[in-house]
């Protein structure tokens, strides 16, 4: 079992939700966060002044998959969040230890769907 968390431009949300649809992904949880990688920050005006932003609105997509579905899911997040430019995002791949279904109370590779 591993967690995929993938930080992403929020216009690129519904494009990585189709490609992971169409990969057999459907269980996700979606989070806006706010952050910077590369691209550091962007310059805004307020009342007519230039101010540099420190922190950029992001969305972070939190999936626990069987180990089979690693591959995929991280795949369907490329294809549906890349542009080719500075921003795009990251995905963490992580060991997930234990997984419980609280209505079942199932665990492991049966109460991830």
């Amino acid at each position: 079992m591993k967690l995929i968390i993938a930080i992403i431009q929020p216009h690129r949300l519904e494009d990585v939700k189709k490609a992971l649809y169409a990969a057999d992904v459907n269980l996700i949880t979606v989070s806006e966060v706010l952050g910077h990688g590369r691209e550091k920050s962007v310059d805004e005006f307020y009342r007519g002044s230039k101010e540099s932003g420190n922190l950029l609105r992001k969305i972070r997509l939190e999936i626990a998959v069987n180990d089979n579905f690693v591959e995929p899911t991280v795949k369907a997040i490329v294809r549906g969040g890349k542009t080719g430019k500075v921003g795009d995002g990251k995905i963490f791949v992580m060991s997930l230890e234990r997984c419980v279904r609280i209505r079942t109370g199932e665990e492991g590779h049966d109460a991830i769907g």
